[in-house]
């Protein structure tokens, strides 16, 4: 934890690209640094909508501050409807309020098609992350391949391995 929150005082940019790795989310617009219009990081996955697969988008938002509050969860949740995302996770380097969990809790459930509901905001602390404790919660039919590229596998014929000298 000493080592998270002295990456977020010193460079807010590399504790925001750190945290999105903590997810497996894409950091937004390819680590560009600049305006980010809320979202710091992104997840697609995939699910079924009226028995057609479809991919869905989640939204990161990572706050490596002290000074967190619910305004902020109500800006995901705006970013969110704005950028037609399904989840929102906010990834804090501090423990949330009780009046950010309430904002979290008013935004609802993202039904998925295993018939389970998932939070549509998520507030994930950088501590339950590292511990484990906690982990982003949806339903992937992809089972995450298309946030990240895999690299083609390549086999090669094992050679005897020769001398130095």
């Amino acid at each position: 934890m000493e080592g998270a929150k002295d990456l977020a005082n010193r460079d807010k940019y590399q504790f925001q690209w750190w945290a999105c790795s903590l997810i497996n989310a894409q950091p937004y617009q390819g680590k560009k640094k600049g305006a980010d219009s809320g979202i710091d990081g992104q997840i697609f996955f995939t699910d079924t909508e009226k028995g057609k697969s479809t991919i869905k988008k989640i939204i990161v938002s990572v706050k490596g501050g002290g000074n967190v509050g619910a305004a902020m969860v109500r800006d995901l949740v705006g970013t969110m409807q704005r950028t037609k995302a399904e989840i929102g996770l906010f990834v804090t380097l501090t423990p949330p309020t009780k009046p950010m969990e309430k904002e979290a809790a008013t935004a609802g459930f993202y039904k998925a098609v295993n018939g389970l509901e998932y939070p549509c905001i998520q507030i994930l602390t950088i501590e339950d992350l590292l511990t484990g404790r906690k982990q982003p919660s949806y339903y992937d039919m992809s089972m995450g391949e298309l946030t990240f590229k895999k690299a083609q596998r390549e086999y090669r014929e094992v050679a005897e391995q020769g001398r130095l000298f």
